[in-house]
Protein backbone atom coordinates (compact mmCIF):
# COMPACT_ATOMS: atom_id res chain seq x y z
CA UNK A 1 0.00 0.00 0.00
CA UNK A 2 1.35 3.42 -0.93
CA UNK A 3 -0.62 6.55 -0.09
CA UNK A 4 -0.01 9.73 -2.12
CA UNK A 5 2.34 12.09 -0.31
CA UNK A 6 0.52 15.33 0.51
CA UNK A 7 1.85 18.56 1.94
CA UNK A 8 -0.16 19.89 4.92
CA UNK A 9 -1.94 22.55 2.86
CA UNK A 10 -2.90 20.09 0.14
CA UNK A 11 -4.14 17.55 2.67
CA UNK A 12 -6.27 20.16 4.46
CA UNK A 13 -7.72 21.42 1.19
CA UNK A 14 -8.70 17.96 -0.06
CA UNK A 15 -10.06 16.88 3.32
CA UNK A 16 -12.22 19.97 3.68
CA UNK A 17 -13.50 19.46 0.14
CA UNK A 18 -15.04 16.08 1.06
CA UNK A 19 -16.38 17.09 4.49
CA UNK A 20 -20.10 17.97 4.76
CA UNK A 21 -19.33 20.76 7.24
CA UNK A 22 -16.49 23.08 8.18
CA UNK A 23 -13.70 21.28 10.03
CA UNK A 24 -11.66 22.82 12.83
CA UNK A 25 -7.91 23.16 12.43
CA UNK A 26 -7.51 20.74 15.34
CA UNK A 27 -9.57 18.08 13.58
CA UNK A 28 -7.63 18.51 10.35
CA UNK A 29 -4.30 18.19 12.18
CA UNK A 30 -5.45 15.05 13.99
CA UNK A 31 -6.54 13.46 10.73
CA UNK A 32 -3.32 14.48 9.00
CA UNK A 33 -1.38 12.71 11.76
CA UNK A 34 -3.51 9.63 11.13
CA UNK A 35 -2.98 9.85 7.35
CA UNK A 36 0.78 10.11 7.71
CA UNK A 37 0.93 7.12 10.05
CA UNK A 38 -1.36 5.18 7.72
CA UNK A 39 1.17 5.74 4.97
CA UNK A 40 4.07 4.63 7.17
CA UNK A 41 2.44 1.48 8.52
CA UNK A 42 0.71 0.61 5.28
CA UNK A 43 3.97 -0.30 3.63
CA UNK A 44 4.13 -3.44 5.74
CA UNK A 45 0.48 -4.34 6.26
CA UNK A 46 -2.85 -4.07 4.49
CA UNK A 47 -4.77 -1.34 6.31
CA UNK A 48 -7.09 -0.25 3.50
CA UNK A 49 -8.48 -2.10 0.52
CA UNK A 50 -6.24 -2.61 -2.51
CA UNK A 51 -6.73 -0.07 -5.23
CA UNK A 52 -8.16 2.66 -2.97
CA UNK A 53 -4.91 4.41 -2.03
CA UNK A 54 -5.19 7.19 -4.61
CA UNK A 55 -8.70 8.06 -3.48
CA UNK A 56 -8.15 7.46 0.25
CA UNK A 57 -9.29 10.94 1.24
CA UNK A 58 -12.48 10.72 -0.77
CA UNK A 59 -13.25 7.04 -0.24
CA UNK A 60 -12.23 6.47 3.38
CA UNK A 61 -12.09 9.83 5.14
CA UNK A 62 -14.93 11.33 3.10
CA UNK A 63 -17.26 8.38 3.66
CA UNK A 64 -16.49 8.43 7.38
CA UNK A 65 -17.27 12.15 7.58
CA UNK A 66 -20.54 11.76 5.67
CA UNK A 67 -22.62 11.13 8.83
CA UNK A 68 -21.57 14.25 10.75
CA UNK A 69 -25.03 15.68 10.26
CA UNK A 70 -26.42 12.73 12.24
CA UNK A 71 -24.12 13.28 15.24
CA UNK A 72 -24.77 16.40 17.33
CA UNK A 73 -21.64 18.53 17.52
CA UNK A 74 -22.41 19.97 20.95
CA UNK A 75 -23.70 16.97 22.92
CA UNK A 76 -21.40 14.53 24.70
CA UNK A 77 -22.13 10.87 24.20
CA UNK A 78 -20.68 7.40 23.76
CA UNK A 79 -19.74 5.78 20.46
CA UNK A 80 -18.31 2.31 19.89
CA UNK A 81 -16.81 1.46 16.48
CA UNK A 82 -16.79 -2.29 15.79
CA UNK A 83 -14.09 -3.75 13.53
CA UNK A 84 -12.25 -0.43 13.40
CA UNK A 85 -9.42 -1.65 11.15
CA UNK A 86 -7.51 1.45 10.06
CA UNK A 87 -9.88 3.76 11.94
CA UNK A 88 -12.70 4.27 9.45
CA UNK A 89 -15.12 5.56 10.55
CA UNK A 90 -14.48 5.58 14.32
CA UNK A 91 -11.13 7.37 14.45
CA UNK A 92 -12.27 10.00 11.96
CA UNK A 93 -15.44 10.71 13.94
CA UNK A 94 -13.44 10.91 17.17
CA UNK A 95 -11.23 13.60 15.63
CA UNK A 96 -14.15 15.73 14.46
CA UNK A 97 -16.51 15.18 17.40
CA UNK A 98 -14.14 15.59 20.38
CA UNK A 99 -16.99 15.67 22.92
CA UNK A 100 -17.79 12.04 22.15
CA UNK A 101 -16.37 9.24 24.29
CA UNK A 102 -15.14 6.93 21.51
CA UNK A 103 -14.09 3.29 21.79
CA UNK A 104 -12.42 1.57 18.83
CA UNK A 105 -12.79 -2.23 18.89
CA UNK A 106 -10.46 -4.29 16.68
CA UNK A 107 -9.75 -8.02 16.95
CA UNK A 108 -6.57 -8.13 14.83
CA UNK A 109 -3.61 -7.26 16.99
CA UNK A 110 -1.53 -5.43 14.36
CA UNK A 111 -4.42 -3.19 13.37
CA UNK A 112 -5.19 -2.57 17.03
CA UNK A 113 -1.56 -1.56 17.52
CA UNK A 114 -1.89 0.86 14.61
CA UNK A 115 -4.99 2.43 16.18
CA UNK A 116 -3.17 2.93 19.49
CA UNK A 117 -0.21 4.52 17.72
CA UNK A 118 -2.49 6.79 15.67
CA UNK A 119 -4.45 7.91 18.73
CA UNK A 120 -1.19 8.75 20.51
CA UNK A 121 0.23 10.67 17.54
CA UNK A 122 -3.01 12.61 17.03
CA UNK A 123 -3.44 13.19 20.79
CA UNK A 124 -6.95 11.73 20.75
CA UNK A 125 -8.35 10.26 23.98
CA UNK A 126 -10.29 7.44 22.26
CA UNK A 127 -9.89 4.00 23.81
CA UNK A 128 -8.54 1.21 21.58
CA UNK A 129 -9.77 -2.24 22.58
CA UNK A 130 -8.22 -5.44 21.23
CA UNK A 131 -11.24 -7.75 21.32
CA UNK A 132 -13.51 -9.87 19.14
CA UNK A 133 -17.25 -9.26 19.35
CA UNK A 134 -19.73 -12.11 19.41
CA UNK A 135 -23.11 -12.84 20.98
CA UNK A 136 -21.30 -12.49 24.31
CA UNK A 137 -19.71 -9.05 24.14
CA UNK A 138 -16.50 -8.33 26.03
CA UNK A 139 -17.18 -6.64 29.34
CA UNK A 140 -14.97 -3.72 28.31
CA UNK A 141 -17.39 -2.68 25.53
CA UNK A 142 -19.30 0.32 26.84
CA UNK A 143 -23.01 0.30 27.67
CA UNK A 144 -25.80 2.87 27.29
CA UNK A 145 -24.34 3.83 23.94
CA UNK A 146 -25.49 6.69 21.75
CA UNK A 147 -23.95 5.18 18.63
CA UNK A 148 -22.49 1.94 17.33
CA UNK A 149 -20.68 2.32 14.01
CA UNK A 150 -20.01 -0.49 11.55
CA UNK A 151 -18.24 -0.12 8.20
CA UNK A 152 -18.12 -3.06 5.81
CA UNK A 153 -18.74 -5.41 8.74
CA UNK A 154 -21.20 -8.30 8.53
CA UNK A 155 -22.48 -9.57 11.87
CA UNK A 156 -24.29 -12.77 12.83
CA UNK A 157 -27.82 -12.03 14.08
CA UNK A 158 -26.96 -12.89 17.68
CA UNK A 159 -24.03 -10.45 17.69
CA UNK A 160 -26.19 -7.71 16.21
CA UNK A 161 -28.78 -8.27 18.93
CA UNK A 162 -26.06 -8.06 21.60
CA UNK A 163 -24.89 -4.70 20.22
CA UNK A 164 -28.44 -3.38 19.98
CA UNK A 165 -28.88 -4.25 23.65
CA UNK A 166 -25.92 -2.00 24.50
CA UNK A 167 -27.63 1.07 23.02
CA UNK A 168 -29.32 3.63 25.21
CA UNK A 169 -33.03 4.43 24.70
CA UNK A 170 -32.30 6.92 21.90
CA UNK A 171 -29.20 5.13 20.57
CA UNK A 172 -28.59 4.20 16.93
CA UNK A 173 -26.44 1.93 14.81
CA UNK A 174 -24.80 3.71 11.87
CA UNK A 175 -23.96 1.03 9.32
CA UNK A 176 -21.81 1.59 6.22
CA UNK A 177 -22.76 -1.14 3.77
CA UNK A 178 -23.71 -2.05 0.21
CA UNK A 179 -27.24 -2.26 -1.12
CA UNK A 180 -29.67 -4.12 1.09
CA UNK A 181 -30.05 -4.32 4.86
CA UNK A 182 -29.72 -7.37 7.04
CA UNK A 183 -32.84 -8.70 8.75
CA UNK A 184 -33.36 -6.71 11.93
CA UNK A 185 -34.82 -8.00 15.19
CA UNK A 186 -38.39 -7.07 16.09
CA UNK A 187 -38.59 -3.54 17.46
CA UNK A 188 -35.81 -2.15 15.28
CA UNK A 189 -35.94 -0.52 11.86
CA UNK A 190 -33.94 1.52 9.37
CA UNK A 191 -34.92 5.13 10.03
CA UNK A 192 -32.93 6.83 7.28
CA UNK A 193 -30.31 6.18 4.64
CA UNK A 194 -27.52 8.20 3.10
CA UNK A 195 -26.15 7.38 -0.34
CA UNK A 196 -22.37 7.74 -0.57
CA UNK A 197 -20.81 9.61 -3.50
CA UNK A 198 -19.23 7.68 -6.32
CA UNK A 199 -21.27 4.49 -5.99
CA UNK A 200 -24.78 3.29 -6.67
CA UNK A 201 -24.54 0.69 -3.91
CA UNK A 202 -22.59 2.08 -0.95
CA UNK A 203 -24.66 3.84 1.66
CA UNK A 204 -24.99 4.45 5.40
CA UNK A 205 -28.13 3.25 7.14
CA UNK A 206 -29.33 4.35 10.55
CA UNK A 207 -31.03 1.73 12.73
CA UNK A 208 -33.14 2.76 15.74
CA UNK A 209 -35.87 1.39 17.97
CA UNK A 210 -39.33 1.63 16.49
CA UNK A 211 -41.97 3.57 18.48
Amino acid sequence: MSLPRLEPEAFARRLRRVAPEALSDEAVEALRAHYELLGEWGRGMSLIGPGTEAEALERHYGESLAVLGWIDETSPGRLVDIGSGAGFPGFVIAAVRPRLDVQLVESRQRKWAFLRAAAARAALPCQCLNARVSATLPLEVAKDLDFVTLRAVNLPPATLVALLDRLGPAGAILWWRGAGVADLPAGWAVTRQLALPGSERRRVVEVRRTP
